[in-house]
């Protein structure tokens, strides 16, 4: 079978190197691709969201199965796309409708759907300049911290935590009067600050069947012990340790499968990948946010723990037969590091030779490129997030020493990573 991956991550590099290991899959198609995914199949210079290049390409490469990494082309519909034309609506689009993937492009949505299927979260209200004068009011009168939320796509960068009401009350009028978010915050969730630790949980769904993938925890922040500005995800690690069997029966209890439920009931379909940002406080689960797709970093340290055969779950995905599928998992723990551009996730250059991807790989570690390319006979930085290398150990302390090992064998000018990673379960 033929196979096309959409997306050009770290996300996409570790799906690309997973795929490529199974006999089921004949020639894989990444696009746009990057720097790493061209050595395990053939980039195409398409971009996520052009869908009617990318179904003239499937149509002409007989494609098979369509993977798709990013959220933005789910939000924007690319399964419905796919499905209502004659020449593509076979290819198992793997992803959620447009309709679904709400659960992600809106916050409200999400919250709206959670209170409606009693799927624990954090209490909420939401405003627009219409009722811009009570979302002041709400906002003098809750309790601290307090969350914002812009309610679409931000590139990851639309949640404030706030640590007093003023500043609650200035990154209000920002998101509302100022465009600080564009669009995407126009409509603006006010929510419950949870406490807790959070925790990152995935499941693969057919519409009717689910199968739970391992659990991560990624670690946002730019600085050490958790410190400084918020990022796109500095480094995951997985299993995690308080995420025992008990807390997990919980999660699927009140989260996974209510969740699915109300996607059956609410008439929204959905084969694909589920991420539920969640939070535990002292054991008991509640939904952060939901994600139509795989996390970055997560996708690292995730994969690589999977012993199944990827193509084998997407064809039975497609087929709606995960019934007949189970999870088998690498019991080693993982912790994937990621290296940044200095300046990230502020300013930062690109352009900078990667030194030392042709050396030595030690056993039981895994280099994924992130934003990288080639240019004439080098790998250049092509992004704020470059590189990623997962490792296994027999303890998350074990496997994040072997990972920083590993990045300090690789250079560029101005690198950056945390030696941290898994810092509390070390």
């Amino acid at each position: 079978m033929n196979i096309l991956l959409i997306g050009s991550g770290g996300r996409e590099h570790a799906f690309a190197w997973k795929i490529k290991q199974s006999d089921l899959c004949s020639q894989l198609f990444i696009a746009p691709g990057n720097a790493g995914t061209s050595s395990l199949g053939t980039n195409v210079a398409i971009a996520t969201t052009d869908f009617e290049s990318l179904a003239a390409l499937c149509v002409e490469q007989n494609i098979g199965i369509v993977l798709v990494g990013p959220e933005e082309p789910l939000v924007k519909g690319i399964y419905d796309f796919f499905k209502n034309r004659k020449d593509t609506q076979k290819i198992g689009v793997i992803g959620p409708s447009q309709a679904a993937a709400q659960l992600e492009g809106s916050k409200a949505f999400a919250k709206a759907f959670m209170h409606r299927h009693q799927v624990p979260t954090a209490a909420y209200q939401e405003f627009t300049v219409d009722n811009y004068a009570k979302g002041i009011d709400y906002i003098k009168g809750h309790a601290l911290p307090i969350v914002l939320k812009a309610d679409g796509l931000a590139a990851g960068k639309g949640v404030i935590i706030c640590q007093n009401h003023l500043e609650a009350l200035s990154e209000y009028e920002l998101m509302i009067h100022r465009a600080k978010f564009g669009e995407a915050g126009k409509r603006v969730v006010v929510e419950e600050f949870l406490t807790g630790i959070e925790l990152s949980v995935f499941v693969l769904t057919d519409g009717e069947n689910y199968v739970l993938l391992p659990e991560a925890k990624d670690y946002k922040r730019i600085g050490i012990g958790d410190t400084g500005l918020n990022t796109g995800g500095m480094g995951a690690v997985s299993p995690v340790p308080f995420a025992d069997d008990a807390f997990l029966q919980k999660v699927k209890e009140r989260i996974i499968e209510p969740t699915l439920a109300g996607l059956k009931k609410d008439k929204l379909v959905y084969k694909g990948f589920i991420f539920f940002g969640l939070m535990n406080n002292e054991g008991e689960p509640g939904v952060i946010e939901y994600n139509c797709r795989m996390g970055d970093p997560e996708t690292e340290a995730v994969m690589p723990r999977i012993k199944n055969d990827l193509v084998q779950l997407l064809i039975a995905t497609s087929q709606q037969r995960l019934n007949e599928i189970v999870i088998e998992t690498d019991e080693r723990s993982v912790a994937t590091v990621v290296a940044v551009s200095g300046g990230y996730p502020g300013d930062y250059e690109k352009g900078k030779v990667i030194l030392g991807l042709g050396g030595n790989i030690l056993e039981d570690s895994i280099v994924f490129q992130c934003g990288t390319k080639h240019e004439e006979e080098h790998i250049v930085t092509n992004g704020g997030r470059v590189l990623t290398v997962t490792s296994f150990g027999n303890t998350i302390a074990e496997a994040a020493e072997q990972s920083n090992y590993m990045l300090e064998q690789l250079y560029f000018d101005d690198i950056y990573f945390r030696t941290d990673i898994g810092y509390e379960f070390r």
